[in-house]
């Protein structure tokens, strides 16, 4: 016998503002979060202490 999952179940659609955000194309999903990402860390918040690039005697 298999246990149940812990897991909940797959939603079949998307709610109608995961649709208006553009959620139902991953693709361009992560590509905008890559792209953001990649503008934090080449352009830091200078008010934040956990953004941009450190070196390794900073992450000690």
């Amino acid at each position: 016998m298999t246990p149940p999952s812990t897991q909940p179940p797959d939603r079949a659609h998307l709610l109608p503002e995961e649709r208006a955000a553009g959620s139902d194309d991953p693709q361009a999903q992560a590509e905008a979060i890559l792209a953001d990402s990649e503008e934090r860390t080449e352009h830091p918040d200078p008010e934040d202490t956990q953004s941009g690039r450190r070196t390794s005697e900073e992450t000690v």
